[in-house]
């Protein structure tokens, strides 16, 4: 009998169970969802962060009561309201931006208010989740997010409100 320093342990195919592969197959679901989700995750933050960057630089615009030129009609202005959305919209760089709300204190809603008076401007976005692993877990395969920003106008002109 060979003593055990001289038994060349020798392992083949046939001699593997599908007890291995069944744990792998487990193992690497959990471990797949788990990076998954993390990428997901990361990039729904980096989204989250650019809408509040885009909320922040239209209500910084909103503040001084100036106006955007209007690109269809040379020499006149968009109104306070659509330059407040414009710079929005540029700053959201090109994500499904479906809802921009503004209101002021004193003018209401659809109002960027008048010189001191205080706006409010709330953007809504739906974005979606791109792997299909993780968008199960979430309502029509994507996240809808609402970021909004408080500012006070500074003291412009009160021609400018238009």
């Amino acid at each position: 009998m060979p003593t055990p320093s001289q038994v060349r342990w020798r392992v083949t195919l046939a001699d593997v169970n599908g007890g291995s592969l069944v744990e792998f197959a487990l193992a690497a679901s959990i471990l797949f969802l788990l990076i998954f989700a993390a990428l997901e995750f990361a990039m729904l933050l980096s989204a989250q962060m650019t809408l509040q960057n885009a909320v922040r630089q239209a209500g910084r615009y909103a503040i001084t009561g100036n106006h955007l030129p209007d690109p269809n009609h040379s020499g006149q202005n968009l109104s306070r309201i659509a330059s407040i959305t414009r710079v929005a919209q540029d700053a959201a760089m090109g994500l499904n931006v479906s809802n921009i709300q503004i209101s002021s204190v004193q003018g209401g809603s659809g109002n960027a208010g008048g010189p001191g008076d205080t706006v409010t401007i709330s953007l809504t976005a739906t974005l979606p989740v791109l792997t299909p692993l993780v968008a199960q877990y979430f309502q029509n395969g994507s996240y809808t997010t609402t970021v909004s920003v408080t500012f006070k106008n500074e003291p412009f002109p009160p021609a400018n409100t238009q």
